[in-house]
Order: C-alpha cells, then sequence, then structure tokens
C-alpha cells in the first residue's frame, strides 16, 4: 500500500494575496501564473466522514471554494489544470477523468475517508466520465451546484435546486471581463490606431477607438439584448450602429472632397469599423456557458474571413481616398 501523502492545510480566510491575485487576473496580467500546488487540502478539521469536493487548481477557483465552506470541515481535492478555471478546463480536457483518478490514487484517498463520495462541479461535468470514475477508483461523483456560494446549503440538505444548477451570465460577471479585455487590446489599439491617423485623420482614430470601446465595453453589458443567436453577427449589429455617426460625419464633409469621396469616407467607415467590433466580441464566448466549444468553431470559420475581407476593404478604400486627395483628385 503507497504511503499516505502529507495532507496540506488550507484557509478560509482571504488574504491580501487573494485579493491582489483577483485584481490581476482581472486585468490579464502574469494570467498563467495564478496556480494552487495540486493534491489534498484539509478545510478546518475534517475526520474520515468530511465531504471531498474538487476543484481546478486556478487560485481564484480555489478561493472561491475555501471561503464559500468557512466554518465546514472538509476536504479540497485539488486537480492539475495548469492554472486554468473548472469550466474551461473541462472543455479541454484538463479537468478530467484521467486527471481526476490520478489524484484520488496519489492522495491514497480510500484510506483517508470512510465514503465513497465526491463532489464536484456542475460546470466540470462536460470533462469527467462519472462512470468511468467509478470503475476504476470505486468512487462515486455527484456534481454539486453551479456556484462555490450554494455550497454550504447544498451540503445541509444534500440535494441542489433548480436554482443552484441554472447557469447564468449576469450583468456582473459580464462586466468583470470588460477590465482583461481592455489590457489584452492595448497594442492592437495602438497598432490599429496609428495608421488610420495617417490615412484618415482625427476622425478615423477616433473611429477605431469606438469601435474597440464597443466590442471590449458595450458588447458585455448589451449581450441579451442584441439582436440575432450568435456573438459574431451582434458584434457587426453593434459596430454598425457606433459606425453611422461616423459615417454620417464623413459623408457631411469632415474630409472634404467632391461628393463621391465624401460617400467614399463614410462607406470606409462602414466597412472598417463592423468588422472590428465583431472580431472582439468573439473573445466573450470564451467566458460564457451560452455557447458552446463546436459552436464557436462554426463561427469562426463562417464569420471571421468575412470580417477580414470587410476590414481590408475599408482600409483599401480609406487608403485610396488619402491618396486621391493628396494628388488633388
Amino acid at each position: 500500500m503507497n504511503e499516505t501523502p502529507r495532507i496540506k492545510q488550507a484557509t478560509s480566510d482571504v488574504t491580501f494575496r487573494d485579493r491582489w491575485i483577483n485584481v490581476m487576473a482581472h486585468l490579464g496580467i502574469n494570467r498563467n501564473e495564478y496556480k494552487v500546488d495540486p493534491g489534498l487540502y484539509a478545510l478546518g478539521s475534517p475526520d474520515q466522514d468530511s465531504p471531498v469536493l474538487v476543484t481546478a487548481n486556478y487560485s481564484p477557483s480555489f478561493r472561491a471554494l475555501r471561503t464559500a465552506l468557512k466554518g465546514i470541515h472538509g476536504y479540497a481535492l485539488v486537480l492539475d489544470t495548469k492554472g486554468i478555471n473548472v469550466w474551461c478546463a473541462a472543455g479541454k480536457g484538463k479537468f478530467g477523468t484521467d486527471e481526476l483518478v490520478l489524484r484520488i490514487e496519489q492522495a491514497n484517498l480510500g484510506e483517508i475517508i470512510k465514503h465513497r463520495r465526491l463532489i464536484l462541479p456542475q460546470l466540470g461535468a462536460p470533462g469527467v466520465a462519472a462512470h468511468e470514475v467509478k470503475k476504476r477508483t470505486r468512487f462515486k461523483v455527484d456534481y454539486g451546484p453551479v456556484r462555490a456560494a450554494d455550497l454550504p446549503q447544498y451540503l445541509a440538505t444534500g440535494e441542489a435546486t433548480a436554482e443552484m444548477r441554472r447557469v447564468g451570465f449576469p450583468l456582473k460577471q459580464r462586466l468583470e471581463i470588460v477590465p482583461v479585455e481592455i489590457v489584452n487590446t492595448l497594442i492592437f489599439t495602438i497598432v490599429l490606431g496609428l495608421p488610420l491617423y495617417f490615412a484618415g485623420g482625427v476622425l478615423a482614430t477616433l473611429a477605431a477607438l469606438a469601435a474597440v470601446f464597443a466590442g471590449n465595453v458595450l458588447f458585455p453589458p448589451l449581450l441579451p439584448w442584441l439582436p440575432t443567436s450568435n456573438f459574431s453577427t451582434k458584434g457587426f449589429f453593434l459596430g454598425a450602429l457606433v459606425a453611422l455617426p461616423f459615417a454620417v460625419m464623413a459623408s457631411l464633409g469632415y474630409h472634404g472632397g467632391a461628393t463621391w469621396q465624401r460617400a467614399g469616407w463614410a462607406l470606409a467607415h462602414l466597412l472598417f469599423m463592423p468588422p472590428v467590433t465583431a472580431f472582439l466580441s468573439l473573445n466573450y464566448t470564451g467566458s460564457t456557458t451560452f455557447t458552446s466549444w463546436s459552436g464557436v468553431k462554426r463561427e469562426i470559420f463562417a464569420y471571421v474571413p468575412v470580417m477580414a475581407w470587410m476590414f481590408a476593404a475599408g482600409l483599401l478604400l480609406m487608403v485610396a481616398l488619402a491618396v486621391a486627395h493628396a494628388m488633388g483628385a
């Protein structure tokens, strides 16, 4: 029989480091560095009858679990998901059957607890074959609620209510994603804005900033109310709305020139702005359970080529108009 490895002790208290990691994670800074060591952790003073809850080794995921269980004695079995949260890791196979079996065996869990029950987060279900886990380890897998905050009630009653099972993407969660998207697209915004300044002046640069702002900041809160059923066309719709004022200003003669040139400038804005917003909106498919991996793949193959052609056409038209203006046409 293998020697039982050391059980690490975890606290339910929120430390300054926890808060700092939360801020950095929301800003996307050193995103892949927020990990805890995989293995078995004691929460409080558990015994052989205490519950075993499984989570990912992404620091915010582990923090959510241990803080939700404040005052409850139990074990946390932390899987090595390479610092990825439960839902994303399940979709990528990191929060999976083989990893769970490995951690059960390495922790020698059957010698530590008398029961044969593991409580997994509901969002981890896509990556774990419960029947395979039971066959290989004799441990039964139960799926707990979506939110860690509901765990105390779930543990007390032994069952999850319909509300606990419901997966949502409320406004607060949608807004929490905005800072990291702003940071991640900062260089993209600069690279996009500078050439447009030389091609179309201040208006074109402001248009680029507006398109990025719409994709990063306006899209998340407006998501439920934008028409169509996929993120790309929602983004196109929002980008077109944001582009309209710029197209109107261009058509009224901001850039000067003949009537056909003004129409050209207006069309250039309508061509290059919506695909920028639509492309950035695709980033949010990875932060909500509204989408599936297969659906996102179909969306990318269907719409990204359209985005690329529209964006290129808008830029080329803008450059052509700038050259024509410089030549006095």
